[in-house]
Formats: C-alpha cells, sequence, structure tokens
C-alpha cells in the first residue's frame, strides 16, 4: 500500500473534479433540450457556458500549483449523470419530467459543492493561494445555481406538476363513475328485456291465464 501525502489527495481531487466538470459539458445540451420549462431551460443553458469556465478555470489550478492539467475518471458524477438520462428516457416531456430533471441537476451541484469546498479546504492547508481564490469563485457560482433550481422548482415546476397529478386523478373518477353508470343501464336494459320477453311468452292463450297471475307475483316478490 502506497503512501500518500496531502499535495497527493488534492491533486487526486482535482484531476477527479476536473474530469467531472467535463462530462457535465457534454451531458447539458441534451438535458437542457429535454425540458419543458422555458425558464428552466435558459437556466441550464446559462449554467453550461458557466460550466465551461469551470473547466477552463481548473485548469488554472493546475497550472497553479505546477503540473499539466490531467482528468482522472470521476465514476461518481457518471452515475449521477446516467440517473439525469434515464429520467430522459422513462418519461414523456412534462412538468412532472421537469421536476425529476431538477433533483437529478441538483444532485450533481451537490456533488461539486462537496468536491469544490473540498479542494478549497486541502489548498488553504497547502498554502496554494492563487487555488484557493479560484476554487472559492467556482464553489459559489456552484450554489448560486444549487439556490436558483431550487427557486424554479418551487416557484413553478412542482407545482404545475403537482396540478397535473390532480388533473389526472379527478379524470380517474370522473371516467369511473362514468362507467359504472354505463353498466347499471346496460343491466337494467337488459333485466326489462328479459322482463318483456318472459311475459310475452307466458300468456299465449286465454286457458294458462292463472299461471301467468302467479308467475307475475313471483317477479313482483323478486
Amino acid at each position: 500500500m502506497a503512501q500518500k501525502s496531502m499535495q497527493d489527495l488534492f491533486n487526486e481531487e482535482l484531476e477527479d473534479l476536473y474530469d467531472a466538470e467535463k462530462q457535465i459539458v457534454k451531458a447539458l445540451p441534451k438535458v437542457a433540450e429535454a425540458v419543458e420549462s422555458e425558464e428552466l431551460r435558459n437556466a441550464l443553458e446559462e449554467h453550461l457556458e458557466q460550466t465551461k469556465q469551470h473547466v477552463t478555470r481548473l485548469e488554472q489550478v493546475f497550472q497553479s500549483i505546477g503540473r499539466e492539467a490531467k482528468a482522472k475518471k470521476c465514476e461518481g458524477m457518471k452515475g449521477l449523470l446516467e440517473e439525469g438520462e434515464n429520467v430522459i428516457s422513462e418519461l414523456d416531456k412534462s412538468p412532472v419530467r421537469d421536476a425529476a430533471l431538477i433533483a437529478a441537476a441538483q444532485k450533481v451541484e451537490h456533488y461539486e459543492i462537496s468536491g469544490y469546498g473540498t479542494l478549497r479546504t486541502f489548498a488553504q492547508l497547502l498554502g496554494h493561494d492563487e487555488a484557493v481564490e479560484l476554487l472559492e469563485e467556482t464553489l459559489e457560482e456552484e450554489k448560486e445555481a444549487d439556490e436558483k433550481l431550487t427557486d424554479i422548482a418551487e416557484s413553478e415546476i412542482n407545482i404545475e406538476a403537482a396540478e397535473g397529478e390532480e388533473g389526472e386523478e379527478m379524470e380517474g373518477e370522473e371516467e369511473a363513475a362514468g362507467g359504472v353508470s354505463g353498466r347499471g343501464g346496460s343491466s337494467a336494459q337488459g333485466s326489462q328485456s328479459r322482463g318483456g320477453n318472459s311475459s310475452a311468452k307466458s300468456t299465449p292463450t286465454k286457458k294458462k291465464a292463472p299461471k301467468t297471475s302467479t308467475a307475475g307475483h313471483r317477479s313482483s316478490g323478486r
């Protein structure tokens, strides 16, 4: 087992976050295209441009510590972005899909906030002052992006998604009520038809009239 220093740990976390940001740059255009809300789409497109700046800023962090920019595959971000892809493939374009994509996007933001916060703290301990400033700037932008997603969800998307659910429930109840009424009518009509046929057959001649009268009482009793 290799012995690692705090600088080694900083380098690895930096490489991980660098790859994470590059994955996000590739994924965001598809997510923005998949949403129904124009406000949400604009926010995602704006954050895409911001994320491109984050990639550049991380390259400046590498440069500030005298290292070449290098990406280490970030499996955590890969998994989070796959969740968003599943939402797009499983749900139709609607407020519900938008709400689910905001939830997926905020998981990504929280991963980044954690990553940048950790890197900034490590940079402070190691005396990488320039890196601290660069990482702090991006950290604040990630927090703002997360808050913006929350605002959009609470002021628009979640409300519309919930109202859509209520509308579907009401439609389902109306359809169920209509079905019950229709079956009742059919049953009544069938009963009347059978009663009419039975009555017609029971009185072919006047001689059998007494039996008809008896059958009529049994029918009424039922």
